[in-house]
């Protein structure tokens, strides 16, 4: 739902859409609108957003914002992650009010998913 001044929407880097639509939706059921050759979007993911072909990929380290997933089974989703060809770039860790792990999907492009304790 859309609320006045607040996140609506976010775009993302990619350096192949092909490669990063075929891991989310492999690994998480994404599915995805074309715009042409450039650009594509997904909808009721949590938020909705898109990926624009870019040469770059999204990282903590280069300073990106981080977008974090919630996982009702941590366990499973790092299963899937690694299955649709993502790699772990921080494996598990406790942080307070939960548990977290970072990856790359095949363009290097950073995201994280967490679960409750």
């Amino acid at each position: 739902m859309k609320k006045h001044q607040q996140i609506n929407y976010i775009e993302m880097p990619s350096q192949d859409l092909e490669k990063t639509k075929a891991f989310f939706h492999s690994a998480f059921g994404w599915t995805f609108q074309d715009y042409g050759p450039d650009y594509c979007d997904f909808h009721q993911e949590g938020i909705d957003g898109g990926f624009y072909r870019i040469d770059m990929a999204m990282s903590q380290e280069a300073g990106s914002a981080l977008v974090v997933l919630y996982s009702e089974n941590l366990e499973a989703s790092e299963k899937a992650v690694i299955k649709a060809g993502g790699d772990i770039s921080k494996p598990c860790f406790d942080f307070p009010g939960g548990r977290r792990f970072h990856f790359r999907e095949p363009c290097g492009n950073e995201f994280a998913i967490w679960s409750e304790s």
